[in-house]
């Protein structure tokens, strides 16, 4: 066998290290090509700060103050003057509907009613006299109106007769009145007999006692406080003093939490009872006051108590949510947001089917026979389609504009759609919401009352909702997406739209290195 020459091997060897070469040359090409495509996202990645989009609880609730009290307090008083000789109850005494409290001197009083018996016992007298006149005066008319028959008198001697007897009966009458007088007088005595035992009115504890024994209370002008009594401890409430700016937002039957001083390291509910339209104005603040419920069956809580609660007016839980910041952001340059689409009204990106997507979701919680599904989604499509050709107008005017370089295209599409964004007037959403109903309509003469109340309140809902332009971090790039903005807790904001749970949102751009 017949080996190669040495000149054939030095060839091959050679052209074998050329490929070698060229394969490690194209290695390293490759390698920092892909190096630098990767510094390069590293850099426009961070040169935005982010934060993710989170599925999380939302708590929206309203900061007050206010002072705990017993639901029902009764202030105990004294209809009568007169020294206090005794009393039975102290503070925070349990005492009882009709439970004797105190008592006042009843000398005065068991004096007059004597001295009212004795004037009865005269009155009485009296009248005895004047009924013994009464009869002899009868007597006397009596027989001379017999003997005047005769002509045996004259008739001057009955007219005196009966005048007498008219005057015996009145003296009859005026001696009946002066008893029942007298009696009425001795009956006012009594009851103020009666008023020198105070009494306590109602099943209670006993707060305050504003007497001593010994001590003379006067009652000429107004009632004087003796007692005070809660009725109730175990039911209490508090009176809230809420901002005009948050009392739209409070209804009855919300839950409120609080703490007292008293025990910090424990949390209290309660209920909201009453907003009262009694407002407060200080300082140029007005404030309504809110009563909560609050159950104290244990016997913790006492009155007077200084509470700090929080009203919660909404809560949505499991929603996706982003920090505030996200929702401020605004790009300096219109090329690093998306461009021509960043200059688009945002309800026209994406076709501008947010609402419809939002209907879409409300409507699947509904139970819809089959024929109200197939009308919803014909219905739903055709908005879409709709929604779709506006779009492209709008693209096409845009671009048109840009390439003219007179900017954003004016006109009837930009006004009306410029009604989903933040600034909305009450008019634009009104006729949104006449137009989602006119696109709506096969599918709503299908629903029954209730059903149609229900899709009816989610129009308004929707229609009404803040729409905003958030810029979500793509490969890089701030992409603008548009969102619907729901419940906030002043920190983070529940959105829904084209964003999903872990996006990157823009929350602002960093500074370049010097």
């Amino acid at each position: 066998m017949s080996r190669p020459s040495r000149p054939q091997v030095s060839r091959s060897r050679s052209m074998l290290l050329r490929a070698g070469g060229a394969i490690a040359v194209l290695a390293l090409l490759g390698a920092g090509i892909w190096f630098w495509r990767q510094h390069q996202s590293a850099g426009a990645e961070g040169a935005f700060r982010t934060a993710p989009v989170e599925r999380g609880n939302i708590r929206v609730a309203i900061s007050s103050t206010g002072t705990l009290s017993a639901t029902s307090t009764v202030t105990v008083g004294s209809q009568i003057s007169g020294q206090v000789t005794e009393i039975l109850v102290d503070f925070n005494d349990r005492v009882t509907r009709g439970q004797v409290l105190a008592r006042i001197d009843p000398k005065t009083y068991e004096a007059q009613i004597a001295q009212g018996n004795a004037q009865v016992a005269s009155a009485r007298a009296s009248l005895s006299q004047a009924q013994a006149t009464q009869r002899n005066a009868a007597l006397d008319y009596q027989r001379k109106a017999e003997l005047v028959q005769r002509q045996l008198v004259a008739r001057s001697d009955v007219d005196l007769a009966k005048a007498a007897l008219d005057q015996a009966n009145a003296q009859v009458a005026s001696a009946q009145a002066q008893i029942q007088q007298q009696a009425a007088a001795t009956q006012t005595t009594r009851v103020n007999l009666d008023r020198t035992v105070i009494r306590s009115p109602v099943d209670g504890v006993v707060l305050t006692r504003s007497i001593e024994p010994g001590q003379t209370v006067a009652a000429s002008l107004q009632a004087p406080e003796l007692f005070t009594i809660a009725e109730d401890l175990a039911q209490m409430k508090i009176e809230l003093a809420v901002d005009e700016a948050d009392i739209g937002q409070v209804e009855t039957g919300q839950g409120v939490s609080f703490t007292v001083d008293a025990f910090p390291d424990r949390q209290f509910r309660g209920e909201v009872q009453q907003v009262r339209l009694a407002a407060t104005t200080s300082n140029n603040v007005v404030t309504y006051p809110v009563v909560v419920a609050v159950d104290n069956s244990d016997g913790t809580l006492l009155p007077g108590l200084t509470v700090n609660a929080e009203i919660e007016v909404s809560r949505r839980d499991g929603v996706l949510k982003v920090a505030n910041a996200a929702l401020r952001f605004k790009p300096t340059d219109q090329g690093a947001a998306g461009g021509a689409a960043a200059a688009m009204p945002s309800g026209m990106r994406g076709g501008g089917t947010g609402m419809i997507d939002d209907l879409t979701a409300f409507v699947a919680t509904l139970q819809l026979t089959p024929q109200q599904q197939a009308a919803f989604d014909a219905d739903a499509n055709a908005a879409r389609a709709r929604q779709e050709e506006m779009r492209k107008a709008m693209e096409a005017a845009l671009q048109t504009a840009q390439r003219a370089g007179s900017g954003m295209p004016q006109g009837p599409m930009m006004v009306q759609r410029g009604g989903q964004g933040a600034g909305a007037s009450g008019q634009m959403r009104q006729r949104m919401l006449e137009r989602f109903q006119q696109n709506f309509a096969t599918f709503l003469g299908t629903l029954d009352e209730s059903q149609r109340q229900a899709v009816q309140r989610q129009l308004s809902s929707l229609s009404s909702a803040r729409r905003v332009t958030v810029y979500r971090l793509e490969s890089g790039k701030p992409v603008p997406v548009q969102v619907r903005l729901g419940a906030s807790d002043g920190t983070s904001t529940e959105i829904s739209g084209g964003v999903k749970e872990g996006d990157q949102l823009v929350t602002g751009e960093r500074a370049s290195a010097q």
